[in-house]
This record gives structure tokens, sequence and C-alpha cells, in this order.
């Protein structure tokens, strides 16, 4: 996903992938397919009754085109443009809104109010942007422009898209999917830390940005996708995680057969939302039996979460990661070719001092079945960045979720 400068033995084969920004829609009272089916009692932070709600069908097509504008290549460039955007989000709500959105940068919530489970199941923090007007989508949404490299912003977007999609043509009474929240965590500036919190579903964004100490993170993230690819309503394909499959079977398939064999004789482990993980590796292949070209490959696959933002940020974390990628321990289970039109899927997990990576297939659509669409196995993906060393920026402890607040699926 990120910018960042790539190998010289390794060009990205990314296939092209479609932003569809500039046409999913944020829609308040529709609804909304979903993964899970159960409870439908929407889960809801507070919010100002003086927000009118965006109407049906409305759009956040101007925020969506800026986002092949986004120009900032330095952590200190990606901090101040995050921080200006996010007071001018600040600046269209009312004092109540304000105080539902901001938190103290310390405040434990910012661990328990993320998840892989619906909303209706984890309360989010801070706003609903169902509840907010098209003016206030629209701001919030550059918030993740100014954050995000212009390849995150588009799988960000594809996947909000493919949560319309299911909303659109299946059949699941589970009315989470197009809710998204947006939080901050200290104030927004260019000067000291604060930390973006954005997600719903199959999203959850974490990023913490510290103008002191130059430095972002955005660990932990969950990206999800369901289902695998889909047509959008301008009739373009969008496949949100080729991307990562991409990146994956690429090192898959730079190693030998007795590498293969190591890797995919390993334990695949997860380390949800809500738990606080003892980052047990396991057996697998370790960084240590790679080779130079292939300890690339295995960087590109991880940067898809570690370098959401800008070239520098993404290029200052690798670094970090590549130096303890000897005691990091990779395992795979599944297919061992990119075909999604057989089998069940990939699983895979990447563990290692600076690293945690978790992939895996989610082997059911509960009700979010659609004809001729992949919506379990490889059209069902869950997954969780963290850094065992970094989470939260070290700014709070993992608090152990209550009810589901995590676990691998759903």
């Amino acid at each position: 996903m990120s910018d960042h400068t790539e190998s010289p033995t390794h060009q990205r084969l990314h296939r092209s992938r479609i932003l569809v920004g500039t046409s999913f829609l944020l829609v308040s009272g529709l609804a909304l397919a979903g993964c899970t089916a159960g409870s439908t009692t929407s889960s809801s932070s507070s919010s100002s009754s003086s927000s009118s709600s965006s109407s049906s069908g409305s759009t956040i097509t101007s925020s969506a085109e800026a986002a092949s504008t986004s120009d900032s290549s330095t952590t200190a460039e990606t901090i101040a443009a995050t921080a200006i955007a996010a007071e001018a989000f600040l600046d269209t709500l009312s004092e109540e809104q304000r105080e539902a959105v901001l938190y103290d940068y310390d405040d434990e919530t910012k661990t328990t109010s993320w998840s892989n489970f619906p909303v209706t199941f984890v309360e989010r923090a801070g706003l609903n942007l169902t509840d907010l007007t098209e003016e206030q989508q629209t701001a919030a949404m550059a918030v993740l422009e100014a954050l995000l490299s212009n390849d995150a912003y588009e799988t960000v977007t594809s996947i909000i898209g493919g949560d319309e999609y299911l909303a659109e043509n299946s059949s699941s009474t589970e009315d989470s999917l197009g809710q998204y929240y947006i939080a901050f965590f200290g104030d927004p500036s260019d000067t000291s830390a604060f930390e973006v919190q954005f997600g719903g579903h199959h999203l959850g964004i974490n990023a913490t940005l510290d103008g002191d100490a130059d430095a972002i993170t955005f660990a932990p993230t969950h990206l999800g996708v369901q289902p695998a690819v889909y047509t959008d309503e301008n009739g373009d394909e969008v496949q949100p995680f080729d991307g990562i499959y991409t990146d994956a079977f690429a090192f898959y398939d730079s190693l030998t057969e007795a590498q293969q064999a190591t890797l995919t004789s390993g334990d695949v482990t997860m380390c949800a939302p809500g738990d606080t993980c003892d980052y047990t590796t396991g057996d697998g292949l370790t960084g240590a039996d790679l080779t130079d070209e292939q300890r690339e490959l295995l960087l590109d696959l991880i940067a898809n979460w570690s370098g959401m933002a800008d070239a520098e940020s993404a290029a200052t974390t690798r670094a970090e990661i590549e130096a303890t990628l000897d005691d990091t321990v990779i395992a795979w289970s599944g297919e061992t070719t990119y075909d999604m039109s057989t089998g069940d899927g990939i699983n895979f997990s990447i563990s290692g001092p600076n690293v945690y990576v978790a992939f895996q297939a989610q082997q059911g659509s509960a009700g979010a079945d659609v004809d001729g669409v992949a919506t379990s196995g490889w059209g069902h993906v869950h997954t969780i960045y963290r850094d065992p060393s970094n989470d939260y920026a070290n700014s709070v402890d993992q608090q152990a979720a209550t009810g589901m607040g995590g676990g691998p699926g759903a």
C-alpha cells in the first residue's frame, strides 16, 4: 500500500484496482448487510441532535476524488496535513459532537472501541458518519485522505464499497456494515501525539501520529474484505485485497520446496482485537531462513499494513521490522496458488519482535451470500496488524474485551 521506493529485487505486481470512493454511499437509515446474523440493535456513540442526518444516496465524491492528489512524502508532512484536516473536520461539528469525538490521549477506550465484529456487538468510539451531514462526512474522509497513501486510501474505500455491495445484493439482516465511526484520542496537532481511530465491521484503523517524535504507527489495525471481487455502480470490477494477495503469493512463490514445506508445517496464529496477546510465534519459517530477495518480498507484504502513510514513515517502520526479521516466524495454511476459483483461501501469520500480522479466511458469510460472488473463504478475510513493541505507540495497554470484542471471525 505504501508509496515507498521499491527494492531493486522486486517490483510489485499489483493488478489494477479501481478507486470506488467516488461512488460509495454512506446512507442513513438503510438496512445494511453484514457477515454475522444476530443482534440488530445498533450500538451508538453520542452525537448531537442538531446534526442533520445525511439524506439517502448522499455521496462523498469530492473527498474520494481528492485522494489521487495527496502529495505528502515525509512523516512531518503527513502529521501536519492530518492535523489540519482533523481541525477542519472538528470545525464543522457542534460542541456536543466535538465532545463525543474527542478523548484523552491515554483513554483506555481506544483499546476496546475497535473490532472485527459488527458495531451491533462492539460499540465504537466517536461519531457515526451516518449521523453526520454530507459536509461533515466529506470533512471526516478528508482526514483519511491526509493520513493515508493513495494506495491505502484506495483499499479503505474499496472495503467500504464492498460493504455497500453486500447491502444492496445480499439478504443478510445484519445492519452494521454501513456504519463507520471516527474518533480522536488527544488533540490533533503537529507538535504532540494524537490518534485517529476510524472503522466499522471490516475496518479498524488506529493511527498514532506524534509530531514531537516525528513518528507514525498503524499498530494495531484491522483490514477485512467481503466480497473478494465485486462490480461497482459504474460497472467497474473492484478487488480490494488484490495487492495483498499478489504480494503474499510473490513471497510464497519465491520459496524453495523445502522452505514451503517448513512454512506450511508451522502454526498459524491469531491475535485479534480485544485480546491482550502473548504473541506466541509457534513453528514455521523464520526470517533467518530467507535470502535477501525473499526478505524484501516479505517486507513488501508486511508494508500493506505497516506502510499505510507516506514514503518516509513506511521506510522507517520497514527498517525497524527488518532489524529483527531473523527472529520473525512466518506460517501458512491453505491454498498455494492465487486462484480464487478453487479451494477455501489462505491463512498466514507473521510474528516477530516488531511486527504481528494475521491473515485469516473466514469460512462463512452468515447470510451475506450473493450468487456467483465469493463471500466466504477467499471472499471473506479478516486481517490484524499489531506491533508487540509499540501497540498504540505505548500510550496505553491493551485491555481484554468484554463480550464479542475479539476472536477471528464474523
